[in-house]
Formats: structure tokens, C-alpha cells, sequence
């Protein structure tokens, strides 16, 4: 399975294209557009997500609400275009509004100035525009899809959110109980009221001063077979594939399986995963998951917990030096709407990344053609796994 996207920021809208996405998976636009109203909610959001309600509609692919085996194709309107028509121009003349030359440090502008030769950088902040993101939490949503048919769930939340960390002893103790906790307050975090009342005044204190926030989510699956990925070559190691999809995701600077990012302040005693016998008879469990899930770039039954961490945005009110393009002078960087952080809606798009990946690991293991098949083998691959002996 694969996705490909297609649009700018600024232009008619976005198109999706999954491939080899399995016949027979029960779809509705509505499960679509739950998480593309996810990701454009979340305390320090800007002026974008005021503007636009995103919505996607099936183009092809999908047959009386379910998946037919042939390639789908997804379009979603960007309500903005009607502000931008003349400006975004697929046609004609170009013009010289909302052209700019004084490149923002952390984004793309300058990188493809030097690759592509652009002389207006808004060709390339178009394109590198966090709102791409949209076209991939619309492929995430089918492969969740996909996914909940086979038992796996996924979820999200902010561990870290300007330097306010969440502390372990504030979380919901389930993922049932996680889950519908940050689903239902506007920092997607399962903290108390008072460290998320804590958040949102350093983050209005951020937009007062001009300046913004970062952070780090994590991202949860459980339900997931053991044997997915491989330990035998290093482009099929599941850890590797998941570290660069959620590594691709605007902003993200960051990405660590389980505890990985804390093995370089222990020993090895006190970081992994003791195997012991479970209190059913013959099978065994684990007493912690600091692997988060894989062992050897293999799932291990355990459930996955992948960490970001997305740096701050880099528009900012009060922006910093750059250099005019143009001219060679010295000038303040380019401003173009943005928000105070994101972190909130980047759990739903590192979401939508892992579903993608593990989807794909799914189908690799357990064929790919339609549900019924794969359901049969996973079935039949959950029977054969070796117990204990007796």
C-alpha cells in the first residue's frame, strides 16, 4: 500500500491517491472527516483553522461504502482558494501579490531556493506548507480503517508541551481511558486540569510575545500480532519505516521508539523488558514495555509507543533576521499566518503516519488483495504462534 499527494497550501484544494488499499473495508466519508476535524482543533491554533472545515470526498475507489481493491482517490476543497484564485493561477500572467523574497529560517524557503532556483519563494512555500498534512491524515483515516477490522487501535496524545512535561502520575492508567481523555480537552493531553491550565497560559504568553511553542506527542497502537517488520534487511525493519514516516511529518525534528530516548541515561539492567511467564498457562508476558512494542525491528505483541518531538513553528510575529533574495540586504524574514504551536494536531498527523506504516506491514505479512483474506491468514497465523511447553 502507498499514498501519493498532490496541492499547495493556497491552491483548489488537495488530492490523495491510495494504491493497492485492500477490497471489502467499510468507509464512509464521515470516518474521514472525525480526523480531519481532529487534526484543526487544538489551544494555539491560528487564523487558517478558522477559515477552513475540511472535508474529503471519494473520487474513486469506493463502491456503496466500501473499498473495491482499485486505486481510491480523495479530494479535499481548500475553502481559502476563493481569496488566492488570481494569485494561484494554474494559467495566464503571474503576478506580483503575496510574492516574497526574504526567506524564514526553519522552513523550507531558502533549501528550495538553492534546489529549484525559484525566484519567488512562494512556489515553494506552497508546496512545503504544513497543510499537505491534511491529504495524509485523509490516507490515515482509511488505513485506521483498515486496521480497526483487524483488532488494532491507535491513538495519541502530548507528553510535552513547551517544556511543561505531563507527568506519568496525571495519565489515565488504559488506552480506553487515554484515548477519550484527550479526545475531549483542547490540548490533546491526559493531564490534570491544572497542568493543562498551565499550558495554555504559556502558550498564550507565547502569543503575546510573538514567539511560539514546541513539543512531543506519542503515538499508541495495541491490538498488533507479534512478527510484523523484519530483522533481516535494514529497509524492512519496522522501527526504521516508522522513524522515517513520522520523521517526514512538517516540523518534526525527532522520533524515538518506547524508552529509546532515555538509553543513554541508564544501564541495560534497568532499560529492557524482562521475559517471564504469564499467569495463563504456557504464554508469556512482559512486566514493561520500554521497547515499545519492537524488538530487532520486529513487533513483539507488546503495544507500540512512538515519541516526536516537533520542533516550534518557525512563523513567527516577531520575526528573525534574514536576507533579502532580491536585493542581497539585510531584512526581517517573511510573516505568513501561522499558530502559536501545533503540537495537539501533529499527534493526529504522526497518527496517521503510523496507521499508514503499520497497514502496510499488516498487508506485506497477511496479503493484500481484500479483508476476507486478510483476516484468514491473521486468523490462521494467531493460531499457529508457539506456546510454552507444558
Amino acid at each position: 500500500m502507498r499514498f501519493l499527494t498532490a496541492g499547495e497550501s493556497h491552491g483548489p484544494g488537495l488530492t490523495v491517491i491510495v494504491d493497492d488499499f485492500p477490497a471489502g473495508v467499510p468507509v464512509s466519508s464521515d470516518i474521514l472527516n472525525r480526523d480531519l476535524y481532529r487534526r484543526q482543533q487544538g489551544y494555539g491554533r491560528g487564523g487558517r483553522m478558522k477559515i477552513e472545515s475540511d472535508t474529503a470526498e471519494f473520487k474513486a475507489g469506493v463502491r456503496f461504502n466500501k473499498s473495491t481493491g482499485a486505486p481510491i482517490s480523495l479530494w479535499i476543497e481548500n475553502r481559502d482558494f476563493k481569496n488566492w484564485t488570481a494569485i494561484m493561477a494554474a494559467e495566464g500572467k503571474p503576478t506580483d501579490e503575496k510574492s516574497f523574497v526574504r526567506p524564514r529560517p526553519g522552513h523550507a524557503d531558502l533549501a528550495g531556493y538553492y534546489k529549484y532556483g525559484h525566484s519567488d519563494l512562494r512556489d515553494v512555500l506552497e508546496r512545503a506548507s504544513a497543510r499537505e498534512t491534511t491529504a495524509r491524515v485523509a490516507a490515515g483515516a482509511l488505513a485506521k480503517a483498515l486496521l480497526l477490522e483487524l483488532g488494532i487501535e491507535l491513538t495519541c496524545h502530548v507528553s510535552n508541551l513547551g517544556g511543561i512535561e505531563i507527568p506519568e502520575s496525571e495519565l489515565p492508567k488504559t488506552f480506553e481511558a487515554l484515548r477519550d481523555y484527550v479526545e475531549n480537552n483542547d490540548l490533546r493531553a491526559g493531564g490534570s486540569e491544572k497542568t493543562l491550565s498551565e499550558i495554555r497560559t504559556l502558550i498564550d504568553n507565547a502569543r503575546n510575545e510573538g514567539t511560539t511553542l514546541g513539543g512531543e506527542i506519542e503515538v499508541i497502537a495495541v491490538g498488533l500480532p507479534p512478527g510484523l517488520g523484519s530483522y533481516t534487511q535494514w529497509d524492512r525493519k519496522l522501527d526504521g519505516q516508522l522513524a522515517q514516516a513520522v520523521m517526514s511529518v512538517h516540523a518534526v525534528k525527532s522520533v524515538s521508539i518506547g524508552a529509546g530516548d532515555e538509553g543513554h541515561i541508564t544501564v541495560g539492567k534497568n532499560f529492557h523488558d524482562p521475559i517471564i511467564k504469564g499467569t495463563k498457562a504456557n504464554t508469556i508476558t512482559r512486566p514493561s514495555n520500554k521497547a515499545g512494542g519492537l524488538e530487532g525491528g520486529v513487533s513483539n505483541g507488546m503495544p507500540l509507543v512512538v515519541k516526536a518531538v516537533m520542533k516550534p513553528i518557525s512563523t513567527m510575529i516577531t520575526p528573525l533576521p534574514s536576507i533579502n533574495l532580491a536585493t542581497g540586504e539585510a531584512e526581517e524574514a517573511h510573516f505568513e499566518r501561522a499558530d502559536v504551536t501545533a503540537v495537539p494536531a501533529c499527534g493526529v498527523i504522526c497518527e496517521a503516519m503510523v496507521a499508514i506504516t503499520l497497514a502496510r506491514a499488516v498487508l506485506d505479512k497477511f496479503g493484500h488483495d481484500s479483508l476476507v483474506e486478510i483476516k484468514r491468514n491473521l486468523e490462521s497465523y494467531k493460531a499457529t504462534l508457539k506456546p510454552l511447553p507444558v
